[in-house]
């Protein structure tokens, strides 16, 4: 998850996912998962599916190379 432009709130969570292999989930089905557990303002606006996620030497994930790719994006809902 990063943080993307948002007009009102000034950013909003970007959630981004790399499906299993031989699964095919939707937005909303990976939006109902944490629906009832966190609170609505942490639940990200968008869901975006990408092949492979970037990952340091180490098994981190790269945020700086999600945000630069992803960054442009501007949230609409929120």
């Amino acid at each position: 998850m990063i943080a993307i432009a948002q007009p009102v709130w000034q950013e909003r969570p970007l959630l981004i996912v790399q499906p299993k292999t031989g699964r095919a989930p939707t937005k909303e089905s990976i939006l109902a998962l944490p629906r009832d557990k966190i609170a609505k303002w942490w639940m990200p606006d968008d869901v975006v599916f990408v092949d492979s996620l970037p990952h340091t030497a180490t098994g981190k994930l790269l945020k700086t190379e999600l945000r630069s790719k992803f960054g442009g994006q501007i949230a609409v809902k929120g």
